[in-house]
């Protein structure tokens, strides 16, 4: 008997108060479909209520692709956990998503891990296994002395705890079961035999299934076409059909936000780095470039979404790459694409030309192992404790993503992002840059609203550490923030320390200038890629 079937069909299983697991980087191998029809059936007939979602990471873009948006409904969700949130601002409709809302307004309870932590937990619950112990997130808003990972005062359950282990302190994460999840793979045979040949990801797939069938749990899959059964060969398929229940195909679905489908993203065919659009000058730009400077050859390189994430591509738009010269950077990101260019925006998370992919819980493994040693990353604030925020601030509630393992994990790490936000304008004159109007917002605040991870204790752990902006980079001392260099055309009283709700530790006695190169589009990258090692 055929397993494909139609969403509704799929969908109408589910049980009131039951728990939904779902797959999803971003726009990225997400089943959109099914959580559509999820959300359309309780909106046409009021059930199923009171579900519990867990989301391994932030699922769709809420726009485009929709995701976890299609199910944030007051009756429907009664509980979310996440490893991130999707919180942009819609440019249609100037609005953020109803997710979003539904946190601010404290309508669900609302929970956030650790993508590591969203990951590894899966393996834990597929072992039947009490719950998944580390001592990544200690300090953080993870740690049940900050939180737990609360974002809503609904959320009343501990659902991570510290424990004590032969002297030392973990967090622990329960397990529970899931009863259903939502997988997505690329193509299916009649009985329900998934592979991924298709895919710039594989991310939490596998270790759904696992979780769930090992509970007793349904599994159904979204995928893009049905083929004839035996056709592929097994080494091809990488979820047995005996594990899933139910199928969906649909052709029309997106490969990725603003990608219908495209080859380049999964290796089946590569495109000249020379067809990259230039990324045009900006803040943002300049402290690429500056973050590239610390880029090295046969170094496993993750980098982080923003500022970060454009680092290998302006790497690439000055030429660093020619002939066969990006095999000598590894580069990757927290989703496990190995190879290749770092994309950004909406199609952040899968490389551009990958060499490998790597399932997203044994990309934990490699990155909680401390392979990863350099890491460049976003900062949203970092206080005058060396205490760092991407989390949650303002009206703004995504989480930590992969953040908390990548930073504690790695031995070098940059954080990359603009001094200030809000409004911020800057203009370039002969390799000057100028403050045409200031942001708003301080993101050198004095005290951050969220603790995402404390630098300076990583620093006192033997972690380098510097925080990279458009005007300014500083070093990370165990004592605070060093000024080392400034921007050409910047007041440093003015500009700087005048835009700080504190004053750094100390001003480096031989403050130099950044790359004047940085401010006028010219290519900057040429020295220090001679002298990457």
């Amino acid at each position: 008997m055929s397993k494909i079937v139609d969403a509704a069909t799929a969908v109408a299983s589910i049980q009131d108060g039951s728990t939904v697991g779902c797959v999803g980087v971003i726009g990225w191998v997400t089943p959109d479909t099914l959580l559509k029809a999820l959300g359309d059936r309780f909106r046409n007939g009021g059930s199923p209520k009171n579900l519990t979602f867990y989301f391994p990471v932030g699922t769709g873009d809420a726009q485009g692709i929709k995701g976890m948006d299609h199910v944030a409904q007051e009756g429907l969700m009664k509980r979310m956990v996440g490893g991130s949130y999707i919180n942009p601002v819609d440019p249609v409709t100037g609005k953020r998503p109803e997710l979003m809302r539904l946190i601010r307004e404290n309508k669900i309870e609302a929970y956030s891990w650790p993508i590591g932590a969203t990951m590894h937990w899966l393996r834990e619950v597929a072992r039947r296994s009490p719950g998944y112990m580390t001592q990544i997130g200690l300090g953080t808003y993870i740690d049940p002395d900050n939180g737990g990972g609360r974002f809503t005062e609904r959320a009343h359950d501990d659902l991570v705890r510290k424990i004590d282990f032969e002297g030392q302190s973990y967090l622990f994460y329960p397990t529970w079961k899931l009863d259903t999840v939502f997988i997505y793979a690329s193509s299916s045979d009649e009985f329900g035999n998934l592979s991924f040949e298709n895919e710039a990801l594989v991310s939490s797939n596998i270790a759904l299934v696992l979780a769930a069938k090992a509970h007793g749990g349904r599994v159904i899959a979204q995928v893009r076409r049905a083929v004839p059964y035996g056709e592929r060969p097994a080494s091809e398929v990488r979820i047995p059909g005996m594990f899933v229940d139910a199928v969906v195909v649909d052709p029309a679905m997106m490969m990725t936000t603003d990608v219908k489908f495209d080859p380049v993203f999964f290796g089946g065919k590569r495109k000249p780095l020379n067809e990259l659009p230039p990324i045009p000058l900006s803040a943002d730009k300049v402290v690429a470039l500056r973050a590239a400077k610390e880029v090295r050859k046969h170094e496993l390189s993750i980098f982080g979404f923003g500022a970060a994430a454009d680092v290998p591509l302006v790497m690439a738009e000055q030429g660093m790459f020619k002939g066969d010269g990006l095999k000598d950077y590894w580069f990757t990101t927290e989703h496990g694409s190995y190879g290749g260019i770092v994309m950004s925006g909406w199609q952040f998370s899968a490389n551009l030309n990958p060499d490998a992919i790597l399932d997203g819980v044994y990309q934990f493994d490699a990155i909680d192992g401390g392979l990863c040693r350099f890491a460049a990353l976003a900062f949203a604030q970092f206080d005058q404790r060396g205490l760092v925020n991407v989390s949650k601030f303002g009206v703004a509630n995504p989480g930590a993503g992969g953040f908390i393992d990548i930073a504690q994990s790695a031995e070098r790490l940059v954080f990359t992002g603009t001094f200030t936000t809000g409004g911020l304008d800057v203009a370039f004159d002969d390799g000057k840059l100028k403050i045409v109007k200031e942001g708003k917002v301080r993101k050198f605040a004095k005290q951050v609203e969220h603790i995402t991870y404390a630098v300076t204790d990583g620093v006192k752990r033997g972690q380098t550490a510097q925080v990279m902006t458009e005007r300014a980079v500083f070093e990370v001392a165990p004592e605070g923030l060093i000024l080392t260099e400034v921007a050409p055309g910047i007041d440093v009283r003015r500009d700087v320390l005048g835009q700080m709700e504190y004053a750094p530790w100390k001003v480096a006695d031989n403050l130099k200038l950044m790359d004047a190169r940085f401010f006028t589009d010219q290519r900057a990258a040429t020295e220090f890629a001679e002298k990457a090692v």
